[in-house]
């Protein structure tokens, strides 16, 4: 039986969303791990430089045919590199130096979102129905229990510090980046639309990377360093990006969004087959929340649009 054309977007986009959360599963664990080793505006400049250098190969033909287009939406370019490149995770990174690799992604995933949603309705006009409210409601409710671990002291005695606004931050600039991102133009292709915005994002941060590096102490380089760097340019940024932003043009932010949900689930099953730690029933039921959520969510927008 042949699927139609509308089906075959959607489970394709469910899919790259769910691999961009792969990805992206080890960046909180990065930015708490790496803290001690470089600077945060360094970490994220040359990670943005390294993915600029490895897609330019792929994407300068295009770039060279679609140079009118990208001058043409050079302001809306530049709001997408700045909320997705620039700041998010250089927040994050930042909020690596001040709190908790929990906080992180506890505040990460949970928030942004929910202010996807909220900017999706307000300058998208995609109401939300009840399924979709409710599934993003039983995401959260999976994560917080996996992050607490179902301790109820745990969540009383989580307070906001000054990395955990940073995280918030951020989760704002993703969300911004995620409803921006839905509104790329059609004759800019995806290789080339990344491959701007990465350019400019690393272009804004170079300033602030040149005073951090004579400011600040010297980074501890190492082998490990360069291969950190090397997966945050290759795997987080490009092929994650891409991913994120193919499953935004077949699924729509709001859809695609909740799929960050499943970052920290990953990184529990990472934990598991790297560190060697156990898996617990509380792993087992708030991931099933989590898939339970998205399920729902995506339930919502399938019977209201008809897509």
């Amino acid at each position: 039986m042949t699927i139609p054309h509308s089906a075959k977007d959607k489970y394709t986009g469910i899919v790259l969303a769910i691999l961009a959360a792969v990805i992206w599963s080890g960046n909180f664990v990065v930015a708490r791990g790496v803290s001690e080793l470089i600077g945060p505006v360094s970490l994220a400049f040359l990670r943005w430089l390294t993915a600029t250098l490895l897609i330019a190969p792929f994407a300068w033909h295009r770039f060279k045919e679609e140079k009118e287009t990208v001058k043409l939406h050079a302001k809306y370019l530049f709001w997408v590199a700045l909320s997705g490149i620039t700041i998010f995770n250089t927040c994050i990174y930042i909020a690596g130096h001040y709190t908790t690799a929990i906080n992180l992604a506890l505040i990460g995933t949970t928030s942004s979102p929910i202010f996807a949603t909220v900017l999706a309705a307000v300058f998208l006009k995609d109401r939300p129905g009840g399924l979709r409210i409710t599934g993003m409601l039983i995401c959260l409710t999976g994560i917080l229990l996996l992050l607490s671990r179902g301790s109820w002291q745990s969540l009383q005695a989580f307070r906001f510090s000054t990395g955990d606004l940073w995280v918030l931050t951020g989760a704002i600039a993703f969300a911004a980046y995620s409803i921006l991102v839905r509104k790329k133009p059609a004759n800019i292709s995806s290789i080339n639309f990344l491959f701007v915005i990465f350019a400019a994002g690393t272009l804004l941060l170079l300033p602030f990377f040149i005073v951090e590096w004579v400011t600040a102490a010297p980074a501890k380089w190492s082998w490990s360093l360069w291969g950190i760097i090397l997966y945050l340019g290759a795997g987080a940024s490009v092929t994650a990006f891409l991913c994120w932003n193919l499953s935004i043009q077949k699924i729509g932010a709001g859809r695609t969004v909740l799929f960050g949900n499943l970052i920290p689930v990953f990184s529990v099953l990472e934990a598991v087959w790297l560190l060697g730690e156990k898996i617990n029933r509380i792993h087992i039921i708030s991931g099933s929340l989590v898939i339970l959520g998205l399920i729902l969510a995506n339930t919502v927008q399938k019977n209201k649009a008809g897509k």
